[in-house]
Parts: C-alpha cells; sequence; structure tokens
C-alpha cells in the first residue's frame, strides 16, 4: 500500500530555502531528520511485528486502514511544527505503514523460503537506499529540480497500478514493480538532495519522504521476489 503514500502534501516545504539557513543549521537540521528517519524504520517495523500475527483480520480491514493512514499522513502537515504531538502522529503513521504491509509479508513468510525471500529483499532494499543516498551526496548534478517529472512519473505508475486491480495481469504486476524500485531509487537521490541542502521546511518533512522512499523500495522488491519464487 505504500506506493499510493508517496505524495506526502509536500505544500510548503520549500518555504525556508537555503539562502535563509547557516550551515550549521543545516547540518543540525541534517543530524535531525536522519535521527527521525531510523526512529521511523523502528516505528514500523513494529507495526509489521504486530500486524503479521492478524494479517488475515487486517487484510479483510485493509482499505478502512489504509485511508486512517492517509489521514495520519495528511494531518501530519497540519501538526508537523507542534512540538509532541508532530512525533506523536507522525509515529502513529509509520506503525500504521507497519500494519498495512503485514498481510504481504505474512503471505511472503508463508512460501518456501519466505524468511529468506523477506530477508533478501530487505536486504537488497538496503543496498540500494545506501548505494543512492552515497551517489546524491558524491554526484555534482542536481536532481533536485526533479521534482515535477518524478511526481508526474508517479501518478502514471499509479494508474497502471489501478488498472491492474481489475486487470490482475502478473506481468504487468511485475513491471509496476520494476518501475517502483526504479522510482524510487531516483527519489532516494532527489530527496537526499533536498535535505542535505536544508530545503525541507522541517526535519520531519524528510524524514517522511526518506522513509516513504525505502517502504515503496522493499514492497516492490518483496512482490518481485516472492513472485520468483513462488512456484504455483
Amino acid at each position: 500500500m505504500g506506493l499510493y503514500d508517496r505524495d506526502y502534501a509536500r505544500g510548503n516545504s520549500y518555504a525556508y530555502g537555503t539562502a535563509s539557513r547557516s550551515e550549521a543549521q543545516i547540518v543540525s537540521f541534517v543530524k535531525e531528520t536522519y535521527k527521525l528517519f531510523a526512529a521511523s524504520m523502528m516505528a514500523g517495523a513494529v507495526g509489521a511485528y504486530i500486524g503479521v500475527p492478524m494479517a488475515g483480520a487486517i487484510q479483510a480491514m485493509i482499505w478502512p486502514l489504509f485511508f486512517l493512514e492517509i489521514g495520519l499522513l495528511i494531518g501530519l502537515q497540519f501538526v508537523k511544527r507542534k512540538p509532541g504531538i508532530n512525533l506523536l502522529v507522525m509515529f502513529a503513521f509509520v506503525f500504521m505503514t507497519g500494519i498495512t504491509i503485514s498481510p504481504l509479508l505474512s503471505y511472503t513468510l508463508g512460501m518456501n523460503g519466505g524468511g529468506v525471500i523477506v530477508g533478501n529483499a530487505f536486504a537488497m532494499t538496503s543496498v540500494v537506499f545506501g548505494s543512492m543516498s552515497f551517489f546524491a551526496i558524491k554526484t555534482t548534478k542536481d536532481f533536485t529540480s526533479y521534482g515535477k517529472p518524478l511526481m508526474i512519473a508517479l501518478f502514471v505508475i499509479i494508474g497502471f497500478s489501478i488498472i491492474n486491480i481489475f486487470l490482475g495481469n502478473g506481468m504487468l504486476a511485475m513491471m509496476i514493480s520494476g518501475a517502483v524500485v526504479f522510482l524510487f531509487s531516483i527519489l532516494v537521490i532527489y530527496d537526499t538532495q533536498n535535505i542535505m541542502a536544508g530545503a525541507y521546511e522541517t526535519p520531519i518533512d524528510g524524514a517522511i519522504a526518506l522513509y516513504l522512499d525505502f517502504l515503496n523500495i522493499f514492497t516492490a522488491l518483496l512482490q518481485i521476489f516472492g513472485v520468483l519464487n513462488n512456484d504455483d
């Protein structure tokens, strides 16, 4: 479900440009962003751990839970500058993403070698995420102006995903998952460079951007690896 969460209502995320921030402020901003990202990863993992044993019940309620997840994400935009409640809503959101991905995790874990598949998907996601982050820091190419074409590509993928809900075409699903991995790999570069430039309004914006990049790559790779290792 993560794919539909990526457009996180950026709104005024560029309200404070780099010109209004000193280098020390940007360094502090980046450190806080990555601390929140790491904490978000743990909260999402807790949600998935709790959700897997209840995967059947969660699957039956997946759409209400998904809309709750979206509601929390939208609500976060209104409280992100309010200390205390902003972290509460942020962690509630990432916890819910763990809950909503748990049916896919449960299904995969139930396959032959399911634990290995999940482990490989997570390891590959970490490699992709780390490599793209390193590239974003080291490259001299500026990706921060790519926001509009990246969002257009995202909406195209979402459109094909919705179409395939009705078609149920396995090959198209694999192609969509591959496109998701590619798109969100580029988004890791885009978001990392914006974070390093201090272009996000709050560290929460940057942390959620990175978290959704990681989540969508992981979900797509989990689906790809699951299909490739499915004997049916």
